[in-house]
């Protein structure tokens, strides 16, 4: 082919790219709802350059494939990028990894990794990054631990704080946080900071195992390392101190939450709602149950199936009752058996008007899936 011929060809393929609507073809496929061809739809679609610059179209149909446990398809339409230039540059070959690890098809990930040299794509933290995600992602964590530790010493490929926290998340998944720990001193020794996930990914387990005392060293560590907590921090300790029974430190931490800036969510609410029912300290249940009202959100399942039996068990049928009239105002689902439990009591109380009105409103708000009745046990 002449110089001539070449350019006259790259120019005709370039003006006839930039005539197709990328925005339309992806729009398309997010309507195709024909599994077959919308992986037809996507190969034929993968033609174009430009198209295949689009993650989000590419993460949307691997997802809606593997939701439907079309693994032969997801396989399919990525395989068939292998034979464009883009497998050259890392950058694309990363991504392909990531989508075959969103999957759950590691070993398909872990093959494109091996194939990369011989596709002239040099491997570095980028791609070694996207294996170890794949393997998390599919709950493969010895074999995290395994490329983390095997595959870069022998590709020579230096990990960074992105490798860090992804064998970290593995390690406490696995149920090792003091591996996960042990890694924040190798981290200092190579000049890596741990950085905000870092930090959440360690304090989340070690606040939830009743590990509390190692959760508070690493809370005063990432102070002196001025790291800023963020609601997930926050969250984590709220839990821990809940989980000690530490309710008025439990308080205080919200009121700290408050001045710095950052809005509880319903986990914070419940975080401490569930520290002062296990403290049987109703007063301040009842309290933090109100405080709600004050705040963006509404009350959830887990704050229904903390306080009604607790109330129900100290007695206070009223409050009670006016709890499960905010679950039907609000249309929160819970578990039959907690509105079932209250209205057991009401009638034992011979509250018997406050027990129909429930069964009533179970009956005609359409809540059809509440079967109530008024019974109560003997």
């Amino acid at each position: 082919m002449s110089f001539l011929h070449r350019t006259l060809h790259r120019t005709f393929s370039t003006s006839l790219q930039s005539s197709v609507s990328i925005k339309s073809i992806s729009e398309d496929l997010y309507k195709e709802r024909d599994l077959k061809r919308l992986v037809d739809k996507f190969k034929k679609a993968s033609e174009y350059s430009r198209f295949r610059t689009k993650s989000g179209i590419y993460e949307d149909t691997v997802r809606r494939l593997a939701v439907a446990k079309r693994f032969k398809w997801v396989e399919e339409i990525l395989e068939d990028q292998k034979k464009y230039s883009d497998i050259e540059r890392e950058g694309f070959s990363a991504r392909l990894i990531t989508l075959y690890g969103s999957a759950g098809l590691c070993e398909n990930a872990h093959k494109m990794f091996d194939e990369l040299p011989e596709r002239n794509c040099t491997r570095t933290v980028l791609s070694l990054n996207a294996l170890l995600a794949a393997y998390l992602h599919s709950k493969k964590f010895d074999m995290v631990d395994f490329v983390f530790k095997k595959v870069t010493s022998k590709l020579s490929i230096e990990p960074n704080l992105v490798s860090y926290n992804t064998v970290i998340k593995a390690y406490c998944e696995m149920g090792n946080p003091d591996w996960a720990i042990s890694l924040l001193e190798e981290m200092g020794n190579k000049g890596i900071d741990p950085d905000l996930i870092t930090y959440n990914t360690l304090l989340d387990w070690l606040y939830r195992n009743d590990r509390f005392l190692d959760g508070e060293k690493l809370w005063s560590q990432m102070s002196e390392k001025n790291v800023a907590p963020n609601i997930r921090t926050y969250n984590a300790r709220l839990r821990g101190l809940a989980m000690e029974k530490k309710t008025k430190d439990a308080a205080e931490l919200f009121e700290k939450m408050k001045n710095e800036a950052i809005k509880p969510d319903m986990f914070s609410f419940n975080a401490l709602i569930k520290g002062f029912v296990d403290a049987d300290d109703l007063c301040e249940a009842k309290k933090w149950y109100a405080e709600i009202s004050h705040s963006e959100h509404d009350p959830n399942k887990i704050t229904y199936v903390t306080l009604l039996p607790f109330l129900c068990e100290k007695g206070d049928l009223t409050t009670a009752f006016e709890l499960c009239k905010d679950i039907f105002n609000i249309r929160c689902l819970v578990d039959p058996s907690i509105l079932q439990l209250v209205v057991d009591n009401l009638v034992k109380q011979s509250m018997i008007t406050e027990a129909k009105e429930i069964v009533q409103l179970g009956e005609t708000n359409g809540y059809r899936r509440y079967k109530l009745n008024l019974k109560a046990d003997k």
